[in-house]
């Protein structure tokens, strides 16, 4: 229960539920230094953004080029399609739902807020975009190069950024969401939106059912072999997942889950489920893609452009492969493509960063189950190149 209580999920409600009783109450001057130390927070945050795209994208894509393996550039593929796919599904799903959930811009009729006590800006080495192409630059030529020391600077370099996101970032994430949401409530916009919050996060919940049901009727088409066989031994992973909020931590459930299936080969299962649980989020990549739309129509007054959305959508997959390690996954990994190619301000970002892990758990578990959709497409590909079998494997 103490574990519970001191996740992160819960430490941000915490803060939201002191942040909108604080704002409903707070005076002028309180909300000065409230606003004061939202900025100072923020800008911190938004100082780490290219450090953190840098520090996961570039290894990532080290550690994908020393391998020439076939299966994983199939697997790699597999992950990145099915996370732009769903990603697709949720911009179209938002274009055709969000209209008709009656949002009004938050601008409408509210209090002024105050002006900040002092305004301190620490402003990034470089731009967002700048540090998504010099990743993927140091990332790609390191792997062409076999540049051993400097492949081992990225791993390093990796395990730094981690460190300031799990020892900065993340302990300060409550305090920045609780000074948002006391704006936004002394603002008056919160409890005018709350309503459509609850429902977006119902109707993500459906569309994880959704992409999951399309994953698995892909996989049985092109396998030849029926999908039941697996679903009806991801239950105690879906639920696991639900309660940890980690495909980590749901990792050796997963497997045995996996493995009880009479029509995935066993290889590929302790090869994929290990390997998709850190680069296949659709899940969690639909929800965010989701929270955005609703997210720029209650703060912006307008649903972001399609070619927008697109672009968002396929770089978004991206990093998607990158996110695992990082507190908060695809959100937080991404936070440099919600700046730069949406451009989501600080509020913004603090409402997505919240609003994504109160659901977590749920994308999470749509990541883990639709994990053995993948491996049985693993399956039948395997069958029909004739790759042989890997025998006399480890089973959990």
């Amino acid at each position: 229960m103490g574990k519970f209580l001191g996740s992160l999920p819960m430490r941000l409600l915490i803060g939201v539920v002191v942040g909108i009783l604080v704002g409903l109450e707070a005076n002028e001057s309180l909300m000065q230094v409230i606003l004061t130390c939202k900025s100072l927070l923020g800008s911190l945050i938004m100082f780490c953004v290219p450090l953190i795209i840098i520090g996961f994208i570039a290894p990532s894509i080290t550690r994908l080029g020393k391998s020439a393996s076939v299966m994983l550039r199939v697997a790699v593929i597999l992950a990145y399609i099915s996370s732009v796919g769903a990603a697709l599904f949720s911009t179209f799903a938002g274009y055709n739902i969000i209209p008709f959930l009656d949002i009004t811009p938050s601008v409408d009729g509210l209090k002024q807020l105050p002006q900040l006590l002092f305004d301190l800006k620490i402003e990034p080495i470089m731009s967002v975009m700048s540090a998504l192409v010099f990743s993927i630059l140091m990332g790609l030529a390191s792997a062409w190069t076999k540049a051993d020391v400097f492949t081992k600077f990225l791993e390093e370099f990796q395990q730094i950024v981690l460190s300031i996101v799990t020892k900065v970032i993340i302990p300060l994430l409550p305090v920045f969401i609780a000074c948002t949401f006391c704006a936004l409530s002394y603002e008056g916009s919160i409890t005018k939106h709350l309503p459509v919050f609850l429902a977006v996060v119902l109707i993500v919940m459906v569309g994880h059912f959704i992409w999951m049901g399309l994953l698995y009727g892909v996989a049985g088409a092109y396998s030849g072999e029926n999908p039941m066989e697996v679903i009806k031994h991801y239950g105690p992973a879906y639920i696991t997942a639900v309660g940890t909020m980690s495909s980590a931590a749901t990792l050796a459930v997963a497997l045995r889950c996996a493995l009880k299936s009479s029509v995935l080969r066993k290889d590929l299962v302790n090869f994929g489920v290990p390997l998709f649980a850190n680069i296949h989020l659709c899940g969690s990549v639909l929800t965010e893609v989701f929270f955005v739309m609703v997210v720029s129509q209650v703060l912006y007054g307008t649903i972001p452009e399609f070619g927008t959305m697109l672009l968002f959508c396929a770089l978004l997959g991206v990093f998607a492969i990158g996110a695992p390690g990082v507190p908060g996954g695809t959100v937080m990994a991404s936070l440099g493509l919600i700046i730069s190619v949406l451009n989501f301000d600080a509020t913004g970002t603090a409402l997505m960063l919240t609003i994504f892990a109160l659901q977590d758990s749920f994308g999470t578990a749509c990541n883990v189950t639709g994990d053995g959709a993948l491996i049985l497409i693993l399956t039948g590909y395997a069958k029909k190149n004739n790759i042989e079998e890997v025998k006399d494997i480890q089973v959990l």
